[in-house]
């Protein structure tokens, strides 16, 4: 390795502090036809550097909870589950920041299927373990599981790899499940990505976003998944260039895969949303560093954030104009009867879903979010690039967060030149800058934490940046208006003309609203050179 390229740590080893009694699990899914399963347990990768044949076991396992789902509103789940004669009780939490893979667990061996919750560390876990009465707990679902376990030593990590077929149960309800799970054991979790990648080359795998208790919960409450938001990075002056890199591409692809099984089942538009903000993110991280940086595999990452995006894009659209339709104009006109309009825009938005079903399924995606996971763990932006560059990795972020931070202002000031006069088009590509210049700006905040004005320039930015979405939307709704058809239906048409008529009006209200907020954030002082 050259001596001046950053030593990256066993990412094992640095996944997650585990103190004294706690486990850290760091495992990948794959979701698989049930037919393919033991095909693909004899791929060539699993077979030269198995151990053995493995094992193959029959696992009952119950998952418990409040009658009122106290663990699960605090992220936690808890089971026991019997393997032949034993029985081991395990308490796990939603995965941190940065680090979907990685879950922090407690297992204790127990008497039978019943929890015993004095044998956990209940003060390490903290709340509502520390309070729940022994008797607290219910059965709230269970699952039956074949597992084929193989044990795999690679070059630079050993995994352990499950196929599990099975069903998960709830009362009357029932599910299967046919999936892949590759755990961690010791090394790279890089490793996990590569053994993924292979798979998906011989079957059409999708990576499972869900664990088998969210999905327990999903199946014996009806629980809807929630839409997540873009969590802040803790960024600090001593962070390398190399690690922010990595701290950041790991959030955006939390907060990607935290939002895809809202988008996939369609239950609420802040799925959709959410994904694109991530990738968008995803894609300003590749645009910042690669110029300092001029590694090919930013480029990779772009372009096929890129794809993706232009795949969700159609959606969102129809999502904003039903959106608009339900919450702006309708309220105020009451007098118009926009059932068929609404009905119109629905089947579009239905139809529009059904395609991104088919591209979430599409085993580019999956490729996709393995080699974005890769990309992270690998830190594949060291590859091919010069000393220079390397020796940029090595340098504490604040001296390239400036530079970053004043290079994007002067590209979105210049972009914003004789504002007055932008057209449409104009207006698009100023929004693109500054969202880059924002998503720069609330990336490196953290530097800046003691310097009041940094909270006031990224609140002015977002606020012109939220007003020039608003003259974007209304461009949107205009063309998917002209995508509706216009039978012979004098509701629809005045339905149709009031909603023009509603956005002539509010695209003036918007211009006044945009001009006042630019001339605001041009008057704010960059935070970053104080």
């Amino acid at each position: 390795m050259n001596a001046q390229q950053p030593v990256m740590p066993d990412s094992a080893d640095a996944a997650m502090a585990v103190r004294p009694g706690e486990q850290a699990e760091i495992e990948l899914k794959l979701l698989a036809p049930q037919s393919l399963l033991e095909t693909l347990s004899e791929m060539p990768v699993i077979v030269q550097h198995a151990r053995n044949r493995g094992v193959v076991r029959r696992l009952e396992t119950v998952y418990y909870d409040t009658p009122e789902g106290a663990l699960f509103q605090h992220g936690m789940s808890l089971r026991v589950r019997r393997s032949g004669k034993h029985f081991v009780q395990t308490l796990k939490l939603r995965p941190d920041i940065g680090r979907p893979l990685a879950r922090r667990q407690w297992e204790t061996p127990v008497d039978g299927m019943t929890p015993d919750l004095a044998r956990l560390p209940a003060a390490e876990i903290g709340d509502p373990v520390t309070t729940l009465a022994p008797d607290a707990l219910v059965p709230a679902f269970s699952t039956r599981v074949r597992r084929h376990v193989r044990q795999v030593d690679l070059p630079d990590a050993s995994v352990e790899i499950a196929f599990d077929i099975g069903t998960i149960e709830a009362g009357t309800r029932r599910e299967d499940l046919s999936e892949i799970e590759f755990e961690l054991k010791s090394g790279n979790t890089a490793a996990l990505f590569d053994l993924g990648t292979q798979l998906l080359d011989a079957a059409p795998l999708q990576v499972g976003t869900q664990s088998k208790a969210e999905r327990g919960y999903a199946l014996a409450f009806d629980i809807v998944p929630l839409a997540a938001n873009a969590t802040p990075v803790n960024i600090t002056v001593e962070h390398a260039v190399d690690d922010v890199i990595a701290l950041l591409g790991g959030a955006c692809w939390h907060h990607l895969l935290s939002n895809h099984a809202v988008a996939k089942q369609g239950s609420a538009p802040e799925g959709v949303h959410q994904m694109r903000i991530a990738l968008r993110r995803l894609r300003t991280i590749c645009v910042l560093f690669r110029r300092k940086i001029p590694s090919p595999a930013f480029d990779a990452i772009n372009g096929e954030a890129r794809w993706l995006m232009r795949q969700l894009g159609q959606a969102r659209d129809w999502d904003v104009f039903a959106t608009v339709i339900a919450s702006r104009i309708a309220p105020t006109t009451p007098e118009v009867d926009f059932s068929l309009l609404r009905e119109a825009i629905e089947q579009q938005r239905l139809s529009s879903y059904g395609r991104l079903q088919a591209v979430l399924d599409d085993p580019r995606y999956s490729r996709f979010l393995l080699s974005l996971g890769h990309w992270v763990e690998r830190r594949s932006w060291r590859n091919d690039i010069d000393s220079d560059a390397l020796a940029v990795l090595s340098q504490p972020i604040p001296v390239l967060a400036n530079k970053i931070l004043a290079r994007l202002q002067r590209k979105a000031l210049k972009r914003g030149a004789h504002f007055r006069q932008l057209d449409i088009a104009a207006q698009h590509s100023l929004r693109i800058e500054l969202k880059k210049l924002r998503y720069a700006a609330e990336f490196f905040l953290p530097l800046y934490a003691g310097h009041a004005p940094a909270k006031r320039y990224v609140a002015h930015l977002a606020g012109l940046q939220k007003s020039l979405g608003r003259v974007c939307d209304i461009a949107s709704i205009r063309r998917l208006l002209a995508s509706v058809r216009q039978d012979d239906q004098p509701a629809l048409h005045l339905a149709i003309g009031t909603v023009i008529g509603w956005q002539a009006r509010d695209e003036m209200a918007a211009a006044k609203t945009l001009r006042k907020r630019w001339r605001r954030f041009k008057a704010t002082p960059a935070f970053w050179s104080r």
